[in-house]
């Protein structure tokens, strides 16, 4: 198995909120131009931006942006650089996330998306059984006996 999968899988899907794979998910699914390459936010994580709202993201950040609710390039930057220790840690490597995030930046567009889409969907599945995501999309249905 790839370096980048075993990371993703063991190093960030522990990490990651469901809603923050589900936002990823729907990104990756419709190809979102607010899914950035070879950036963490847009604007950049710079000090001088850190309280301006976030306008594009990597997976690590679309997960924190549109799954999570964090809005401002600190907060999403915050949660990037958490999400990196924890992997990390989690596979008893310094810098071992790196495997991820440099597949990620540097893939096709094409192949990353249609590569991440199925691990995101792997992983949603092993959390949320389909019959539970239907309900959840449609949370007013009335149950007929």
């Amino acid at each position: 198995m790839e370096s980048w999968r075993i990371v993703w899988r063991d190093g960030f899907v522990p990490v990651l909120t469901t809603n923050g794979l589900r936002a990823l998910r729907d990104a990756l699914r419709g190809d979102d131009h607010r899914l950035t390459q070879g950036s963490t936010t847009t604007p950049p994580p710079l000090m001088c931006v850190q309280d301006w709202p976030v306008e594009g993201a990597c997976a690590l950040g679309i997960c924190a942006w549109l799954g999570d609710g964090l809005s401002t390039v600190g907060e999403v930057e915050e949660h990037f650089a958490r999400c990196c220790f924890e992997a990390d840690d989690r596979l008893g490597e310094p810098a071992a996330c790196r495997w991820f995030l440099n597949w990620f930046d540097d893939a096709p567009r094409a192949e990353m998306r249609r590569e991440l889409l199925a691990e995101v969907e792997l992983a949603l599945a092993v959390r949320v059984p389909v019959a539970s995501e239907a309900e959840q999309q449609q949370p007013n249905a009335i149950a007929v006996a």
